[in-house]
């Protein structure tokens, strides 16, 4: 076991103790990749934040649930993450087919150094790229790259085999490729 995941699993037995601390140093850990992941999914961070807040809330409430031997924390808390962000996308496609969802106001794109714009510009079509591939791939995509999880993590996390992780991750990376290439 590599030391994150050991001090991942030491914090995990004692948030089931009550020990706060143990959810601060949960936070650290993982807190960045699962705000990178939830904002990639979400496309928006103010909600990512919001989504990060809830995985953390419940896995404290939670922790008792948590089995070790069915996998890493790692893998539980982004299957919380994964979970959460459909469940947030579910209820956006509702609220905008209702029309209750305001309309988000357009990000500050005054450009700056053209090296910063093309840079940005990349950017805006590797994001657009990973927002055409299947589901599962983008999920698979965005764990390994926004949560810098390992194929056993990820298959974790997405309830399937290591294999079809892998698989996932090879068509998802030829798929952006060639989207990339063709944007050239």
């Amino acid at each position: 076991m590599d030391p994150r995941q050991a001090e991942a699993a030491a914090a995990m037995a004692a948030m089931v103790q009550g020990e706060r601390a143990a959810l601060a140093r949960l936070i650290a850990l993982y807190g960045p990749g699962i705000r990178r992941y939830a904002a990639q999914i979400l496309l928006n961070a103010a909600e990512a934040e919001d989504v990060a807040q809830e995985v953390f809330l419940r896995a404290w409430s939670r922790a008792t649930s948590y089995d070790p031997a069915k996998g890493a924390v790692s893998s539980w808390l982004y299957r919380i993450t994964v979970n959460l962000c459909i469940d947030h996308n579910r209820r956006g496609r509702f609220r905008r087919f209702v029309g209750i969802d305001s309309v988000a106001e357009p990000e500050d794109d005054t450009p700056g150094a053209e090296a910063e714009l093309a840079a940005r510009q990349r950017l805006a079509l590797a994001h657009a790229a990973i927002r055409t591939l299947p589901e599962r791939q983008r999920q698979a995509i965005l764990l390994k790259a926004a949560g810098e999880l390992s194929g056993a993590e990820i298959a974790a996390a997405l309830k399937t085999s290591e294999g079809a992780v892998e698989q996932l991750l090879v068509r998802a990376r030829a798929a952006l490729r060639a989207r990339l290439e063709k944007e050239d």
